[in-house]
């Protein structure tokens, strides 16, 4: 019997900071007035997917294991999570909640469809979320990871994010 791999949560680097205004974080690449340094320096952005009936709830996956035995990790299990568990509602999920807990959850419980919840950890070795972030204040965007330009929205100010509408 071949040995379970180690969990490979999908992550992309970002240097930059967290910043808080009221009760919203966002991920920037400087501080803007007005709002409260979270974390800064070199941080890992990773992905979570929510829980069918429990929106504040997310899972990070780290591995897949599907119901007839083959486990999968990294890219291949986010792709998998999006765009075929339908076809394995049993599989299983083993990862890390969005609050730190260790969590394996079917495949079926998860909403693949809501929107991604794009977390923000200190290290690669984190299992708890420095936050979880609402929006990217950038005005270039070179050099930052093609996935989370995908997942969260880019504001090119502050100002722009507060305009939103």
């Amino acid at each position: 019997m071949p040995a379970i791999p180690e969990r490979q949560p999908i992550a992309d680097p970002f240097t930059g900071i967290v910043l808080r205004l009221d009760q919203t974080h966002l991920l920037a690449r400087t501080p803007q007035p007005g709002t409260e340094v979270v974390a800064s320096g070199d941080l890992v952005v990773r992905y979570g997917i929510q829980y069918l009936d429990k929106p504040h709830l997310a899972i990070v996956p780290g591995l897949v294991a599907l119901d007839y035995g083959e486990i999968i990790t990294g890219d291949e299990a986010w792709d998998f999570l999006l765009h075929r568990s339908n076809l394995h509602a049993r599989a299983d999920v083993v990862g890390y909640r969005n609050d730190g807990a260790d969590e394996m959850i079917v495949v079926k419980l998860l909403d693949p469809v809501a929107p991604v919840h794009v977390l923000i950890y200190s290290d690669t070795k984190a299992v708890q979320p420095v936050a979880r972030v609402s929006a990217l204040i950038a005005e270039d965007t070179a050099g930052i990871a093609p996935r989370l330009l995908d997942y969260l929205p880019h504001f090119e100010s502050l100002e722009a994010w507060q305009r939103r509408e």
